[in-house]
């Protein structure tokens, strides 16, 4: 097995770096912008919507908390698929057949239109058309494989069952699904961004949005003051940054980690690959030059602060050298996000009172295929057009469904679990001293729970322990230095930074003394 590399760097961030040229300014403090449409975050599903709302005619501006592209969409494996694992057979028995259908036909959409905007712009995506598989290698799941198959095609996919694929290794079988995409995230969305500024719109970075206020006009507020006023806002933050329409309580976080490792190009499996067996296995290759392919493989899924990352990350590369011999691994990294209790995005009007502000969230870990679907609709919301047939598959607002109250409830006792539990542990440590350089811990300093981090230097560095979303004490992620939360998902820097949401206030300073 190659041995780890030690940075974390996402491989579509490193072949498309974040540089002066692909840079935008943040708004300026206190600073009054007017506009139509604004859109917060800036990921593929903002950056979509936003580009869609420009290519109609309308005023909009983007306000992302930090770089575009870079968040979760910068980590991402980016497969750009209608076939989501085992969705059909479970889709079929919640929404119908009829919701089954609504739903392929959407992604499928999706798909296509990521393809002809691609070429519609001449960008250089590295797109290509290969086959999705989820494949079972034991029995049980193989005879889910075979529903899933079957109602995929019913679905209108064009989807089959088989028993050989291009894995270096046997699989028991596997549902097929021709014709869907893989590419370079960044490279494509860079060029959305480009063409969104040359239609007009606008782009602020490094401006974090903390206030909404819903009205005619809608008003949103950066925590330096600036503030966006727009007939309609769309909240797509991945996780969304306000809780007035409680989604939280329906969306689950998951983090992920990736390896990527070099191939000789013959070994290529040729396709997309994802079996929900090994606590999940995905698998894809991009190009990566001098006769060889970049094997992507995502899996170990676990619940932020939860997790032993390091030892999660050994076993993800053994299983890569257990089943491509061959392979040199040249990057890892990680990725969240956040899934629904019924396993359908939330696209579409933010609360059941809302009237100008809508959200995009929950896209259980496909969301290139749903983060184009989201711009496409929600940027229709925003500007008062049609809305497609499949719409109300999507809508926010739908009641939860009898098949649903098992996740439901089993997401919220995770949640009281940790919330209440954490808090009846007398410390994670009983010291500052037990901290090993470049680790942190929890510890009760002066009566109160401090997160703290001591630097590869040996200094100290305390925050509060407190989640400044709703409260839950963080847990530190040794791999990737960063405080988690276990309830919803926020991370934060060993200083307290929000690194990722809900949360969008940092964590507060604390004095050792």
């Amino acid at each position: 097995m190659s041995e780890l590399p030690s940075d974390h760097e996402s491989y579509w961030l490193a072949t498309a770096p974040v540089t002066p040229s692909v840079t935008h300014p943040p708004l300026e403090s206190d600073s009054e912008t007017d506009t139509d449409v604004v859109v917060v975050g800036g990921g593929i599903a903002g950056l979509s919507t936003a580009w869609e709302i420009a290519r109609a005619g309308h005023r909009v501006t983007v306000v992302e908390a930090d770089r575009i592209a870079a968040g979760v969409t910068g980590h991402t494996t980016a497969k750009v698929t209608a076939q989501h694992a085992l969705i059909y057979d479970d889709l079929r028995r919640e929404h119908g057949a009829d919701g089954a259908r609504m739903y392929a036909l959407s992604q499928q959409d999706a798909i296509g239109h990521l393809a002809a905007t691609a070429e519609e712009l001449g960008v250089d995506c590295e797109l290509e058309r290969v086959p999705a598989y989820t494949w079972a290698e034991s029995e049980e799941q193989d005879a889910k494989v075979r529903a899933e198959a079957e109602a995929a095609a019913e679905a209108g996919l064009p989807a089959s069952y088989v028993t050989e694929t291009g894995l270096p290794f046997p699989v028991r079988g596997a549902v097929r699904v021709e014709d869907q995409l893989q590419f370079h995230p960044r490279k494509y969305l860079l060029a959305l961004a480009e063409d969104l500024v040359r239609r007009g719109g606008r782009i602020a970075e490094r401006t974090r949005v903390v206030g909404l206020e819903e009205g005619e006009p809608c008003k949103v507020t950066a925590e330096n003051g600036a503030t966006v006023t727009a007939r309609a806002v769309v909240v797509a933050t991945h996780y969304p940054v306000f809780d007035r329409a409680l989604l939280f309580s329906r969306l689950e976080p998951h983090r992920e980690l990736v390896v990527a490792a070099a191939v000789p190009a013959d070994q290529d499996p040729a396709g997309m690959y994802i079996t929900p067996e090994d606590n999940t296995r995905s698998v894809r290759t991009a190009p990566y030059g001098d006769g060889r392919r970049l094997l992507i493989v995502t899996g170990e899924k676990f619940l932020p602060g939860t997790a032993d990352v390091p030892e999660r990350f050994a076993r993800l590369a053994a299983w890569v050298a257990e089943r491509f011999p061959d392979a040199h691994v040249v990057h890892r990294w990680a990725t969240q996000d956040n899934s629904t209790t019924d396993r359908v995005p939330y696209i579409g009007p933010f609360h059941p009172g809302a009237r100008h502000t809508y959200v995009a969230t929950g896209f259980g870990g496909w969301g290139m295929s749903s983060g184009v679907l989201a711009g496409r609709l929600l940027a229709r919301y925003a500007t008062g057009g049609e809305l497609p047939a499949w719409a109300k598959l999507y809508d926010p607002r739908r009641t939860p469904g009898f098949r649903e109250a098992p996740s439901l409830f089993g997401l919220q006792a995770t949640v009281a679990r940790h919330f209440v539990g954490d808090r009846l542990r007398p410390s994670h440590v009983d010291s500052t001293d037990d901290i090993d350089p470049g680790s942190g811990a929890v510890v009760r300093v002066g009566g109160r729970r401090c997160a703290v981090h001591r630097d590869d230097e040996g200094r100290l560095h305390a925050v509060s322990a407190r989640c400044t979303h709703l409260g839950c004490l963080v847990h530190f992620n040794h791999a990737e230095r960063a405080w988690e939360c276990p309830c919803h998902g926020s991370r934060f820097a060993p200083d307290g930074t929000v690194l990722q949401g809900p949360a969008n206030r940092p964590l507060e300073p604390r004095d050792l003394g």
